[in-house]
């Protein structure tokens, strides 16, 4: 995604620093020019300047975008915590909920650059249905944006759309970052049914009553309900829980097939969001008291050695109850 992002804002005729944590990773980029571990076939353009220098990263920057996983979001900034202006605005693409803290990835950012309530810098999410690999393509995609200050979401909106890549704005922060972390667990769930050869119905019931579970999280998390029928909600979760190029399920189907999950982990080279933040969702769940039942069966199969098959007669035999 920080490959993709690099493109997209040098193809609107900015100056772009792509930073990497990992000086040989960065040599290689800014030899070839091209991501050829996850975006091969599409290379930077002139005017993005490739470093692993800490220093160098943030000096001149108009805005940071930060496109790392959630679970490394505290790590990176802390290490360039002394480099990052004051009043640099951030961009997070990041989809998950951090581990112990169940903060979202804005909130670590912030906490991280010692930001307090209520005047913390400008932070936005830039979150949807965006497959890297389909929007480097230049296949139609579009996105929505959300942020804590007025005029910032109409910023990113604005450097970052493109005739293949329309940006939406969105007022609701916690709603859209809650939603893009959340859809990770159902998609690893949709996997685990594709893997178990389950069917479309089956397929069909989990991605509605899986966004019912976001949004009851969501909404309990102080979102807006109307957040989730949009692009950050309903449609990064068909997104995540049908293209065979989703991360968590296709981690998810491997383990529906029968692989454990320490072999479907290691069978990837990306870091599958979903599992980490299942942990963290089925916690925050419980400390706010909402019923999530796919979000624990899937957290059953990952975490306590439940077998996928076991974990779906133990939704299908649930109580009855009304739909809601």
């Amino acid at each position: 995604m920080a490959t993709l992002c690099a493109i997209i804002l040098a193809e609107n005729g900015h100056a772009v620093r792509l930073w990497s944590a990992f000086p040989a990773a960065a040599e290689e980029l800014a030899r070839t020019r091209e991501n050829r571990r996850f975006l091969p076939g599409h290379p930077l353009p002139q005017a993005v300047e490739v470093t692993a220098d800490d220093a160098a990263a943030l000096d001149g920057a108009e805005v940071a975008i930060q496109a790392v996983p959630t679970q490394f979001v505290r790590h990176w900034w802390s290490r360039l915590t002394k480099y990052c202006p004051k009043s640099l605005p951030i961009c997070s693409t990041a989809k998950g909920i951090e581990n112990r803290t169940l903060l979202r990835p804005s909130q670590v950012v912030l906490e991280v650059l010692g930001d307090a309530n209520p005047t913390p810098r400008p932070i936005a999410v830039l979150t949807g249905p965006s497959i890297a690999p389909q929007v480097a393509r230049r296949l139609p995609a579009t996105v929505t944006v959300a942020a804590n200050r007025p005029g910032f979401a109409e910023q990113i909106q604005v450097l970052f759309n493109r005739p293949y890549f329309r940006v939406y704005t969105n007022p609701d922060l916690i709603g859209v970052e809650v939603a893009g972390a959340v859809k990770n667990v159902v998609a690893i769930a949709a996997g685990i049914l594709d893997g178990l050869g389950a069917g479309d119905n089956a397929k069909a019931s989990l991605v509605t009553r899986g966004l019912a579970e976001i949004t009851r999280l969501g909404v309990a998390m102080g979102a807006r309900r109307e957040t989730f029928a949009g692009l950050a909600g309903v449609g990064d979760l068909i997104t995540t829980c049908t293209s065979p190029q989703g991360r968590n399920r296709s981690f998810g189907e491997a383990v529906g097939r029968g692989r454990s999950v320490e072999q479907a982990l290691a069978a990837t080279q990306s870091v599958i969001e979903g599992v980490a933040t299942t942990a963290s969702v089925v916690e925050l769940a419980a400390r706010l008291g909402v019923e999530m039942p796919i979000t624990q069966a899937v957290h059953s199969v990952l975490f306590a050695g439940r077998s996928p098959a076991e974990a779906i007669a133990d939704l299908m035999n649930r109580p009855l109850k009304a739909e809601g």
